[in-house]
């Protein structure tokens, strides 16, 4: 049964159940691991394997769903989401997915959108994969670094300007204070971002709200993952509805091997400190950007093509 290949309607594709199950199930891990909703991985792995991309994109954004939200009420029974710095987010992801949206259109209609896409694409992955992974191994060496002066004994511009921000609210669940628009605003700017690359954002928003936000990495993993649900719920109806390229049999199949990838990675996360999560994290997020910049390498004509906006 399990060898079996499994016709897939949407996709117009034939493969063996257990690539399926086993794509969904480490996905899935990853979520419940990291906190994030592993779009940026599931995406490119479904592409190989045949799937093309419109409904790669769609459909792994339907798992997303279930890994996340597996993920969520794993770490909500550890008491490890503030629901209330989630909802901020999620307010400002929403904002931010509508202007990034919009950008895409914009960039297309000029013919630029894949170039950009692809370069933004690199940019990011290079800057907070390589800054969490120097971080975390001197953290783990004992040598600690201050990021961005939030622990330094003075202060940097960007904390003044943190501080200077009006309506300063409490988050006992993380144990910070700070103003409730912050969140907003890195909600905006990675929502911006996610709907650029076409990702669910949570590789960008666990180092914003680590480094940036200042949250214990415990709290950080269930909280992204509990904007990840709302803010892919949204993609997921979006595709389905308007774009119809949601394959529901894929996104089913993948949907059960993420739910309980997801429950063993939110147990496992538990055992591990909060740098070695991060000097994983940041590892995988450097070896896509040096699958990307490889394929660009040895196929510059790609991005070349991309320029195309249609």
């Amino acid at each position: 049964m399990w060898h079996l290949n499994i016709y897939l309607p949407i996709a117009n594709h034939s493969l063996p159940m257990y690539w399926l199950l086993g794509l969904g199930g480490a996905v899935g891990f990853l979520a419940g691991l990291f906190g994030v909703g592993g779009g940026f991985l599931m995406t490119p792995l479904l592409m190989m394997i045949g799937i093309t991309p419109t409904v790669a994109a769609a459909t792994d954004a339907n798992q997303i769903v279930a890994a996340t939200t597996s993920g969520t009420f794993a770490h909500w029974r550890l008491g490890n989401v503030d629901f209330k710095m989630g909802l901020l987010l999620v307010i400002g992801g929403l904002a931010g997915g509508t202007m990034g949206v919009q950008l895409v259109k914009i960039l297309r209609a000029i013919g630029e959108a894949g170039v950009v896409i692809k370069v933004t694409y690199i940019v990011l992955l290079g800057t907070i994969g390589s800054y969490m992974f120097w971080e975390s191994l001197r953290n783990l060496r004992h040598r600690p670094i201050p990021a961005m002066g939030l622990n330094s004994g003075k202060k940097s511009w960007f904390v003044r300007c943190c501080e200077a921000l009006p309506l300063p609210m409490r988050f006992e669940k993380s144990g910070i204070t700070v103003s409730a628009f912050l969140p907003i605003i890195f909600g905006s700017l990675v929502g911006v971002v996610a709907a650029l690359l076409g990702v669910g954002g949570g590789f960008i928003m666990v180092p914003v709200m680590v480094y940036l936000l200042r949250m214990p990495m415990r709290t950080v993993v269930g909280t992204n993952l509990f904007q990840e649900v709302i803010i892919c719920s949204n993609i997921t109806y979006q595709q389905s509805f308007y774009n119809h390229t949601v394959d529901l049999i894929l996104a089913i199949i993948l949907l059960v091997g993420s739910t309980v990838g997801a429950q063993i990675g939110a147990r496992v996360s538990t055992r591990l400190k909060a740098d070695q999560l991060k000097i994983i994290l940041a590892s995988i997020i450097l070896l896509v950007m040096a699958e990307m910049v490889f394929g660009i390498a040895h196929h510059p004509h790609a991005l070349l093509s991309l320029g195309g906006g249609h």
